[in-house]
């Protein structure tokens, strides 16, 4: 993988947000997390976030996630970002996570706003001080309200912008004018967390996206990353335009989780399709727009279980 500009980036450009691999019987596949891992990289991501909502980071045990930062970093860890899920709604154990993050090795840390909770903001602001406080991890904060209920407000972003610990966010809020006054007031490398609005967040000026759709269509997502950084907006659109039934199937329909292992499966790249409860294996119903909108982009999973 050649490196650029953008891959030389500290939380990486191209991030995708791993799904957890089970066996059969529902244990974490380890090997199956490296195989997965490695494919990733290869294939073009400069960095991976392990255990984060994608990975049914609430349905894992802690010991859980630490052998999955472990196992991502001794396979990839030395060509690419290692990120390490470590937040939740509770500072103290957040803390711990991030303490486990670093003693299995991982480069970085995504910390999402405390959900459930609905603190205030400088309750916000106190829990990732202290999460930043606890390591030397740098942090990816994670401002994602429709699942935290509450938004970071941008002038709480500013401020935590100003701990040399905090050094980028996901941005899945979906507000361009609070990401605008983002980029153009900190210093922070600001990633789209909808995959849909990589293309929009990246003219604007972030790095890049963090995003579950690239399991199923890395090179594509490559390419859109590499072509917003070198300013070339024709191309850079051409593949957005390419990639929005692909986004399509995987986010809009069932969990993201829950689409991106059963595309894997049908592809060939995961054995099986197994999620925790309380996800479920989609039915044939659920399936079927996922598998008409990959149809729309050239996909033939329904009859081939191969890319048209």
């Amino acid at each position: 993988m050649a490196d650029t500009p953008s891959r030389s980036l500290p939380f990486g450009s191209l991030v995708t947000a791993m799904v957890t691999p089970f066996t059969a019987d529902g244990a974490v596949d380890l090997d199956t997390t490296a195989a997965l891992a490695a494919k990733l990289v290869d294939d073009g991501c400069d960095a991976l976030v392990v255990s984060g909502t994608t990975g049914e980071t609430s349905t894992l045990e802690d010991s859980e996630k630490e052998d999955l930062y472990r196992v991502v970093v001794e396979t990839v860890g030395d060509r690419a970002r290692v990120i390490a899920g470590t937040g939740t709604n509770h500072t103290s154990h957040s803390v711990e996570m991030a303490r486990r993050a670093q003693r299995a090795g991982a480069h970085a840390q995504l910390v999402v706003t405390p959900y459930y909770n609905k603190p205030s903001q400088s309750g916000v602001v106190a829990h990732f001080e202290a999460i930043a406080a606890a390591t030397e991890l740098p942090i990816m904060i994670y401002d994602i309200p429709g699942r935290s209920a509450i938004p970071i407000a941008t002038e709480t972003m500013l401020r935590l912008a100003e701990n040399p610990r905090i050094g980028a966010l996901k941005d899945a809020k979906a507000d361009f004018a609070a990401v605008t006054r983002v980029l153009a007031s900190t210093d922070l490398h600001v990633y789209s967390g909808d995959d849909g609005l990589t293309l929009p967040w990246m003219a604007a000026g972030a790095v890049g996206v963090v995003s579950v759709s690239a399991h199923v269509a890395t090179a594509a997502f490559r390419s859109l990353v590499d072509a917003a950084t070198r300013g070339d907006m024709v191309e850079a659109r051409r593949i957005h335009f390419e990639l929005d039934p692909v986004v399509r199937a995987v986010m809009t329909h069932i969990p993201g989780a829950v689409s991106t292992k059963r595309i894997l499966q049908l592809t060939g790249v995961l054995p099986n399709a197994v999620v925790r409860l309380p996800l479920v294996e989609p039915t044939e119903a659920e399936l079927a727009p996922v598998l008409a909108d990959l149809a729309e982009a050239g996909w033939d999973l329904a009859g081939t279980g191969q890319r048209a």
